[in-house]
């Protein structure tokens, strides 16, 4: 009776407690506070006759100092990533207005405009969302903003009165922003952000990969979310979707920063550059137009001379080059002015998006004008002399003339119309002369130009012949012949030397004839192997290079002392990763009273002192490797560990441990061990398989999985059967390894998985491979995670509840009520409620069907940052603490119900590095608990026992003893001493060690 009145007492306080319900409770502010007065002492009530009330504690820390409490610490962590969060919109909606004021010198510049301003539209109304989201999260911290300041910053929408005046901003009128609206508004806010970058790159006079880079991948990381956050349609207004909602914030700011950054680079350096082209485009019309305007004036100038000559067919040919002249002229000048008004233009459409006759109309129409004006005013000044009997020199000098500039004009005009061409068909790949290189090439390769060139080889060898002959009996020839000879001994002539002479130049002859002919015949030989070698000379050329640079940069690394690159893997460079830490969560207000304080004080205050006697009692340094997990039996018998040197061992738990057996895997490392019901059965987790062993460390059987095995769980008060999750699969088996059913997660990548101590429900923990719409998150970016609420009987989802941190494991308590999730690296674990609710979907079948809900109720918040190691435990009587261990090797110790701090052991000299942590759950006077560690030693740690003077009794014997002494006694026992030397124990430990090697599966 009193249970159902303290769960109505909640439902009564939690909805008048929220803003979207706050019409639909009582008008009367005293009947209000009546009734929940009465319902508060039925809570007190309740929560006395309970050991597993849900209701808050003070934060009795162990130090009993005034510190703020865990609720109020979320609230501060809650309040200032908002504040952050807004303080980054703000910064991106600045430097859109920035830009904005920028772009107005531009050309072409409505488009971005209108864009940008739809973005800062679509900012408004997002953080008006989320500080409606937030609010309802923190509401001491966050306050609403009323729905009548929005203002719309799009003056694109605001016209101009008639009298020029600009009109008041007009408020943002939209009845769709409610928390449900938040798939739409990141999906148009993708769609906004797609068309701002698309906007910005139709200037193509400057291109920033930079934005591009940071636009993409927000775009892509808004598309991934949105589709993610469709299927939580009408939980929106729930707490765990709308905290995780409010850890987006954290990702979204670093996408925002990104933008505001290269947005700022792009109005120092982009904006300046465009500005500077278009203005050197509208000076180059501007030019043309003065040009053809002059022109114009000195064809019109000439026409005064010619345009009463009409007799003869000169005479007339000259008026109408002239007229025509005067046409295009006027023509250019005209055009030249249109294209430069058009340019200059702000709402002007962007290139693509014009008609291709008239932007070649607007941008190649001057230019072409005047050249057909100057050819035209040319050929009309040749026939002018003609017409009107000029001098022979005249004419001919003016004929020659205007050949001469008329054969440049159309061969520059040639050569720019084909730069165009190629730029058209190779993107700048390919200059115009590589391309007449290769056209050549290629036709001096032809048939027909081969058997020329032949033709014309054979000729020049015959002309060669016939000027030897002629040498031969040119007396001139052989003169000059004798003379260079005797020039070259060094001797003089002589008229006695006269018929000498002839006889030498007679025996020169042929050295003559032969040096004439090799001295001319390579400029023939040579041009096929020019020819034949051009189209190989450029990648000859660009191999020495690579090789010219590759030389550079080894002579550089090696004055430097670097390592060469070919020794160094390549690596792609990577984006350095951010610090992510957020506040997961806050704990729900609830209501208190002096009475339950008080009643709650006297509990605490005798955890406290027991705690604080947590001590040390034994190291076991038996691994030679880092310690993956440990257990204890459910009989509290044993201890079992696995470790990275492939062996598990079994530890027979009492005032000194001993080693039960060793069990030592052949094959793989071990991740897991996983103790039965009764603790008779053991399983170790292998990479891909499961072995099964006794208690005394017998391998009863090996069981092969084809896929990777991610953790294992038994069913409740089971011996034989267990789960196996692969993938994202779960298989139930038996211990011989057969299936007997399987159970699909769908896109999750489960991590762990729990069973309800009812054996009705799975809940699992995993990132989400792809959104339902197959996207990814960008490279930066963390995918999402889930809490699967999975119902065994109909394998149906009953609830998924989103993350963001990385989850590692999940733990559910005794009776089932808790949910204890741990997270990767340093965020803090988490407590949630599970809660049995009517489905909707179910009350046309079945009127009570239910499902189960997560409600978060608590996040354990460290005295500092710590980097978690390994999972977290639920510990003590009832499971009213939670453990949780510190890579460093400090320990927390915290309250479950109040996640107050009770006891924090700080990092021990001598332990080194933990890796995990697990609790005795067998016994609660006293308490133990053992730690693993990177150097292979598992410590115990116990509180003292009552009573310690019998050797020959039992440990389990003197625990039942313990349980029944009074919990006083701690209240003035010493606080934690110093701990033993490294290696040392208490007490003398077993010299018996059993070990047991199995290679395979029993025979």
């Amino acid at each position: 009776m009193f249970r159902g009145a303290a769960h109505a007492a909640r439902s009564f306080h939690d909805a008048t407690s929220s803003p979207y319900t706050r019409s639909e409770a009582f008008t009367d502010p005293r009947r209000k506070q009546t009734i929940i007065s009465l319902l508060d002492v039925l809570s007190e009530l309740s929560n006395e006759a309970s050991s597993d009330n849900d209701a808050n504690l003070p934060s009795n820390f162990e130090d009993d100092r005034d510190v703020p409490t865990v609720d109020e610490k979320l609230q501060v962590a809650g309040s200032e990533l908002f504040n952050k969060f807004e303080r980054r919109m703000d910064n991106l909606d600045k430097e859109l207005r920035n830009f904005a004021n920028a772009a107005r010198q531009l050309g072409s510049s409505v488009g971005i405009l209108s864009s940008a301003f739809r973005l800062r539209e679509r900012l408004t109304k997002l953080l008006f969302l989320f500080r409606e989201n937030a609010a309802t999260l923190f509401p001491r911290k966050i306050s609403r903003q009323p729905r009548e300041t929005l203002v719309n910053p799009n003056l694109m929408d605001r016209r101009r009165t008639w009298r020029g005046q600009q009109p008041p901003l007009r408020p943002i009128h939209d009845d769709g922003l409610d928390p449900e609206s938040f798939p739409g508004q990141f999906a148009s806010f993708a769609e906004d952000v797609v068309t701002f970058l698309n906007c910005l790159n139709e200037f193509p006079e400057f291109t920033d990969e930079a934005v591009n880079t940071s636009m993409r991948a927000f775009e892509v990381d808004l598309k991934y979310w949105a589709s993610c956050l469709q299927e939580y349609k009408g939980q929106f207004r729930y707490p765990a979707v709308q905290r995780y909602i409010h850890d987006l914030t954290s990702e979204i700011g670093e996408h925002i920063d990104n933008i505001t950054v290269n947005l700022s680079m792009f109005i120092e350096i982009g904006v300046p550059t465009i500005r500077f082209a278009q203005q050197h485009a509208a000076a180059n019309l501007l030019n043309l137009s003065t040009v053809a305007t002059f022109f114009s004036a000195v064809t019109a100038t000439t026409l005064q001379f010619s345009y009463q000559l009409t007799d003869g067919v000169l005479e007339k040919s000259v008026n109408a080059f002239w007229f025509s002249s005067l046409v295009f002229s006027i023509a250019a000048a005209v055009n030249s002015l249109l294209g430069l008004t058009w340019k200059q233009a702000m709402y002007r459409s962007p290139g693509h998006r014009v008609p291709w006759w008239v932007l070649i109309w607007i941008k190649r129409s001057p230019l072409v004008f005047l050249v057909m004006s100057v050819a035209c005013f040319s050929a009309g000044l040749m026939l002018f002399t003609y017409a009107t009997d000029q001098g022979f020199v005249t004419s001919t000098i003016t004929t020659v003339f205007t050949a001469v500039t008329s054969f440049g004009l159309a061969a520059v005009s040639a050569w720019f119309a084909s730069e165009r061409w190629i730029f058209v068909q190779h993107r700048g790949h390919v200059w115009l002369e590589d391309v007449i290189n290769e056209t050549t090439h290629r036709m001096l390769l032809l048939s027909a130009v081969v058997e020329v060139r032949k033709i014309i080889h054979y000729c020049n060898q015959r002309i060669l012949a016939i000027r030897g002959l002629i040498r031969r009996v040119s007396f001139k020839k052989v003169t000059n012949a004798i003379t260079r000879f005797r020039h070259k001994h060094h001797t003089l002539p002589t008229t006695q030397e006269g018929p000498q002479m002839l006889e030498i130049s007679h025996h020169h002859e042929p050295a003559l004839s032969m040096c004439s002919e090799y001295t001319e015949r390579p400029n023939s030989l040579d041009a096929p192997a020019s020819e034949e070698s051009e189209s190989s000379r450029r990648s000859i050329a660009r191999q020495r290079f690579k090789g010219a640079v590759r030389s550079v940069i080894m002579m550089q690394q090696q004055q430097a002392g670097q390592v060469p690159l070919y020794l160094r893997p390549f690596m792609p460079p990577r984006t350095p990763s951010f610090d992510r830490n957020s506040t997961a969560g806050m704990s729900p207000t609830r209501f208190s009273s002096i009475g339950l304080n008080t009643i709650r004080g006297q509990r605490v205050s005798t955890l406290i002192p027991k705690l604080r006697t947590l001590e040390p009692i034994q190291d076991l340094s038996i691994h030679t490797a880092l310690v993956r997990h440990l257990q204890f039996s459910p009989n509290g018998k044993y201890l079992a560990t696995s470790s990275w040197d492939r062996s598990s061992i079994i530890f027979r738990v009492g005032e000194s441990f001993s080693t039960q057996a060793v069990l030592v895997h052949v094959r793989g490392f071990i991740g897991q061990v996983a103790w039965s019901a009764t603790g008779t059965i053991l399983l170790t987790r292998l990479t891909r398989g499961i072995k099964v062993w006794t208690e005394d460390g017998l391998s009863k059987r090996t069981i092969d999985r084809p896929h990777s095995v991610s953790s294992i769980a038994w069913l409740p008060n089971s011996d034989t059967h267990f789960f196996s999750v692969e993938g994202s699969d779960v298989f139930r088996l038996d211990i011989q390894g057969k299936v007997l059913d399987s159970y699909h997660f769908g896109r999750i990548q489960l991590h762990n998985v729990a069973v309800t101590p009812d054996g009705q429900r799975l809940l699992g923990v995993g990132p989400l491979l792809a959104a339902p719409n197959g996207l990814h998150p960008s490279r930066t970016t963390r995918v999402e995670k889930r809490i699967i609420v999975f119902n065994i009987e109909t394998k149906q989802f009953e609830s998924q509840t989103p993350v963001v941190n990385d989850v590692r494991d999940i733990t559910i308590s005794k009776r089932g009520g808790n949910v204890l999730i741990s997270f990767e690296r340093k965020t803090p674990p988490q407590l949630w409620k599970m809660e049995l609710v009517r489905d909707a979907r179910g009350r046309e079948q079945h009127s009570f069907a239910q499902v189960a809900r997560l409600l978060l109720r608590h996040t354990y918040l460290p005295k500092a940052q710590v980097d978690i190691a390994g999972s977290s435990y639920f510990g003590g009587k009832e499971d009213q603490l939670v453990l949780c261990a510190g890579k460093a090797g400090d320990i927390h110790i915290w309250d479950r119900d109040t996640a107050a701090l009770l006891h924090y052991i700080r990092p021990q000299t001598f332990g080194g590095d933990l890796t995990c942590v697990a609790w005795n759950h067998s016994t609660d006077e006293p308490f133990m608990f053992a730690t693993g560690s990177h150097d292979g030693t598992v410590r115990v740690w116990t509180t003292p026992a009552g009573d310690r003077s019998s050797d020959d009794a039992s440990y389990l014997e003197r625990r039942t003893d313990a349980g029944a002494t009074n919990s006083d006694q701690y209240g003035s026992s010493p606080i934690l001493s110093p701990p033993p030397a490294p290696g040392s124990s208490r007490r003398e430990r077993a010299p018996t060690i059993r070990t047991t090697f199995s290679i395979g599966p029993p025979g």
